[in-house]
């Protein structure tokens, strides 16, 4: 008999900002998956604590013409769609605000 291996994921929270990256003119078969409509880019992050997800996506949305493509508190995942310069703009803006208001480490944020 195989002996199973049980693995136990945890989250140790922290003030960073762990992911911010930009899919520039994705396919439509990855936006289709994801259920988000027509994008000229996609902007995802990731953050811990994890509610502050929230506040990222209250940036971006007052930053710049983004839309909430994704958004869940419990793990910290955000996802905005719009064109790539606003997408771009708000990501900056979520960064800057993380750092300069709360004290956040950040990532640097990465293009694909």
């Amino acid at each position: 008999m195989e002996k199973k291996e049980r693995v136990i994921q945890e989250y140790v929270p922290g003030k960073q900002l762990n992911l911010a990256h930009i899919i520039a003119n994705p396919d439509e078969s990855l936006y289709t998956r994801l259920g988000i409509n027509d994008a000229g880019a996609i902007g995802i992050l990731t953050v811990t604590p994890t509610e502050t997800a929230i506040i990222a996506a209250d940036i971006a949305t007052k930053s710049a013409n983004v839309e909430i493509g994704y958004l869940d508190r419990f793990t910290g995942s955000l996802v905005i769609v719009g064109s790539v310069a606003n997408v771009e703009t708000a990501i900056q803006n979520i960064n800057e605000f993380f750092v300069k208001t709360l004290k956040f480490s950040t990532a640097e944020i990465t293009r694909s």
